[in-house]
């Protein structure tokens, strides 16, 4: 008998699964096999084996980048027996997607178009390298020809504008430091207050994921552990050296199962199983970062976020588990600055799972853990409410979902709100005075092992206000940026590879 006053078309969640595949156990299994076996254990998780499983109508996942795989969920489907009437896959790189995808089955459930929906996602990156290092040629299952699932979900817009791409900021950690340095400009810190600040912070995101049973690594850091430099820890791109750095190389994979409320009666799970999604909503910021008013704030994480918490009826003090995606610090400070939460309250940590650097980062994947995280969480805490947040490219697409074990007042309805015009002008190929608003230093390692600087990439404004990037591989320039601290200098932009440091600071 459904509870009451729940309508028999509320999408529940009732199983979750997570696998983590370290190496030591044997086999190299891939993506397919890893999100067949999360799901697996998502059916033993909700008390009915795999007999949801085999009944699902619709199949969701989020798309692997370890092998391109064009329908995961079919994949998956065939090896748990299961004949989806439907199959949606994300497009190829968003780490929004769980949300996205989660909220589209659940409104899918919400409006009778399914019954039983799978969500599953994973990764084999560090099997594909063992695989490669070792000769081995890995089993995992191929495609057939022309497959292709019924939706793809997402937009799969380049993420670089032609004048990021010149400043070679081709990859996450080069924006994301950009953001983490703007960000400390506002703040007004120093470099080492800084590094202390974010340590701190990843150093409580590593606790968590010590006591993760599902963490690639389940091992406590301190401070100085992470923002120190070593053959174990190298610098990356200032301020980050790996360990405050998303983890991709992992083998992980996750999965959720979502019904109507009445197919998870018919199916006996028992109530004390049911998670109910109260809210998910999605939203993208100003696309390309170097057209974004400020660096590191994001509009649509507030946007998204407080849909989510709206449909729910709840506000975010009333949210007592939380997950917010972690690629990197800049990321966890900018969303709980957005959603109003404290970064050091040890009552209320800011990860489930530990992050994708303690945890994991399985490519699109990692929100799929932390809901599967979140359900655990809230089966314990019937009363409570939790949030998890998604993003996808260079804090550009978000996703934000409310889940409690509470029934929900109303019917779902997936939230795509409006975000505020935030944008910037730029000022591709300008000369002239700027001041520098953010900055970092790329390196690489040198012939002797050791870290050495290869190229600056600063963010400056011209009097105007527009935004001008440029990247200084001249040893001069360089080491004008590693041995002091440019934030809020006025410089003179000569050409698009050079700009001349000055001593004047000058306010942002």
């Amino acid at each position: 008998m459904l509870p009451a006053g729940v309508d028999p078309r509320t999408p529940v969640l009732v199983g979750a699964g997570q696998v983590v595949h370290r190496g030591k156990e044997p086999g190299l299994p891939g993506p397919a096999e890893l999100a067949a076996e999360a799901l697996r254990r998502a059916g033993a998780d909700s008390g009915t084996g795999d007999r949801l499983l085999r009944a699902a109508d619709l199949v969701a996942a989020v798309s692997p980048v370890s092998k391109p795989y064009e329908d995961l969920g079919a994949l998956a489907a065939a090896e748990l027996g299961a004949a989806p009437a439907r199959t949606l896959q994300s497009v190829r790189f968003g780490g929004d997607a769980p949300i996205k995808l989660l909220g589209r089955v659940a409104q899918a459930i919400a409006e009778g178009k399914a019954e039983i929906a799978l969500l599953t996602g994973a990764e084999a990156v560090a099997a594909g390298i063992t695989a490669a290092r070792t000769g081995i040629t890995p089993s995992w299952p191929d495609e057939p020809a022309g497959a292709v699932p019924d939706e793809v979900v997402g937009t799969d817009r380049g993420p670089n504008s032609e004048l990021e791409n010149a400043a070679g900021l081709w990859g996450p950690v080069y924006f994301y430091a950009l953001m983490e340095t703007a960000l400390r400009a506002r703040l007004g810190l120093t470099e080492e207050a800084h590094l202390e600040r974010i340590g701190a912070l990843w150093s409580r995101f590593s606790a968590v994921a010590a006591e993760n049973p599902f963490a690639w690594q389940p091992e406590r850091r301190t401070v100085a552990e992470l923002i120190t430099p070593d053959p174990s820890n190298r610098l990356v791109a200032t301020p980050y050296p790996k360990l405050l750095t998303a983890n991709l190389t992992v083998n992980q994979g996750a999965g959720l199962i979502v019904c109507s409320a009445a197919a998870a009666d018919a199916a006996g799970v028992p109530h004390d199983r049911w998670v109910f999604l109260h809210g998910a909503a999605t939203a993208t910021d100003e696309w390309f970062v170097s057209e974004r008013a400020d660096l590191a704030a994001s509009p649509a994480i507030a946007a998204a976020g407080g849909a989510a918490l709206r449909a729910a009826g709840v506000g975010i003090d009333e949210v007592a588990h939380i997950d917010l995606y972690s690629c990197f610090p800049i990321a966890v400070q900018v969303a709980a600055e957005a959603l109003g939460l404290p970064l050091d309250d040890p009552a209320r940590p800011l990860t489930l799972t530990g992050g994708l650097t303690f945890a994991g980062g399985p490519g699109n994947n990692y929100t799929t853990h932390s809901l599967a995280a979140l359900v655990q969480v809230l089966r314990a805490h019937p009363g409570d409410f939790g949030l998890a947040t998604a993003l996808g490219w260079y804090l550009t697409k978000h996703g934000a979902a409310v889940l409690s074990a509470r029934p929900p007042a109303g019917r779902f309805r997936a939230e795509e709100p409006e975000v505020p015009a935030a944008r910037r002008a730029t000022a591709p190929g300008y000369t002239g005075p700027a001041t520098v608003e953010s900055y970092t230093v790329a390196y690489r390692k040198g012939r002797d092992g050791a870290d050495e600087p290869e190229a600056v990439v600063i963010s400056a404004l011209n009097p105007a206000g527009a935004r001008i990037l440029v990247r200084a591989s001249d040893a001069e320039t360089i080491a004008a940026c590693t041995d002091g601290d440019p934030l809020g200098a006025a410089v003179e932009i000569t050409a698009a590879d050079r700009f001349a440091p000055l001593t004047e600071r000058t306010a942002l």
